[in-house]
């Protein structure tokens, strides 16, 4: 049986100017017909289905309805049409500092973040050593959140949200911040997660991270669905060469044309007629880190030798 189930789901947004003119010039404009709104699809006709320990990795550039397609899986918004089924507790880290309170201190907003997930009192006390731990917040459980850095932050979050034993876990671009030991701690922690039954679904900019972590892949472009599929690295792979060539596919022939281009590109390694910035991403995608650091120095040399004073 699905956890999660999408059937055609679209998501709508209504743009209008009432918030601007206030009840009175609303009524009067409706009386003239003369009040007119926009619509704005976030989303549009998306339609996958994820069983217990799959995990998905939703991939697209910004603006592509990615955080809006999580909102409603998180039951935070409703869909404008189509069905959407989803089986068990949730725990969504869609944004850093929600559900936080920043004149709470961390001991405090922990066990706040606990109680808006469902949990009792009992249940965080035995968790919350284990969660402060994770977090390598022991030296800061008494100071206020808004002092807290964004990465301290980002930690607290997916330490609450992955040691409360959801269901299902929703991470937005939260695997991407902090040092490169917690990410590294992170990424272990899911996979463990993964293997003890939970269903993940991840957005992230970081397609290295998608192929370790992901065993299917959404491929969303301005709210629409390109692909779903359990070949994710031939996704990958097509998603690179559409950031190069931005030629969007329409059929899965093209994707796994695509997907051999970008592949024969990351085999022969950087090309040339790539800009700086795209050979320095190939490196990056390479793990090649001492190399990528050198090119992005030599061009700063080159562009902004200032910056390295």
């Amino acid at each position: 049986m699905p956890v999660i189930e999408l059937k055609n789901v679209s998501i709508r947004y209504i743009v209008g100017d009432f918030k601007y003119i206030g009840v009175k010039e609303y009524i009067l404009k409706k009386l003239k017909n003369q009040y007119h709104v926009k619509e704005f699809w976030a989303d549009k006709n998306i339609s996958f289905s994820l069983e217990a320990g799959d995990m998905l990795g939703i991939i697209g550039t910004n603006g592509a309805g990615k955080s809006t397609l999580l909102k409603a899986v998180s039951k935070i918004m409703i869909p404008t049409k189509g069905k959407l089924k989803v089986k068990g507790s949730i725990a969504a880290l869609l944004e850093l500092s929600s559900g936080f309170d920043g004149e709470l201190t961390v001991r405090e907003n922990t066990y706040l973040r606990g109680a808006m997930l469902g949990y009792t009192r009992r249940f965080m006390d035995e968790k919350y050593k284990e969660i402060i731990a994770f977090a390598e917040l022991e030296d800061f459980q008494d100071r206020l959140f808004k002092h807290l850095s964004s990465g301290m932050k980002s930690r607290l979050a997916f330490s609450i949200a992955c040691l409360v034993n959801p269901d299902i876990l929703i991470l937005d671009e939260v695997l991407s911040v902090g040092d490169g030991s917690f990410r590294k701690k992170s990424s272990a922690k899911m996979r463990e997660i993964l293997e003890s039954g939970v269903t993940g679904i991840l957005v992230s900019h970081s397609l290295p991270q998608i192929r370790e972590m992901c065993n299917k892949i959404l491929w969303l472009d301005h709210g629409k669905q390109i692909v779903f599929s359990d070949k994710v690295d031939v996704c990958c792979n097509a998603y690179k060469e559409f950031l190069l060539s931005k030629r969007v596919p329409k059929t899965w022939e093209q994707i796994e044309e695509m997907g051999s281009l970008g592949k024969k590109r990351q085999a022969c390694g950087v090309k040339k007629g790539l800009t700086k910035s795209q050979k320095i991403e190939a490196l990056l995608n390479r793990k090649n880190e001492k190399a990528a650091i050198k090119a992005a120095t030599a061009f700063l040399q080159q562009k902004r030798p200032d910056l390295l004073k």
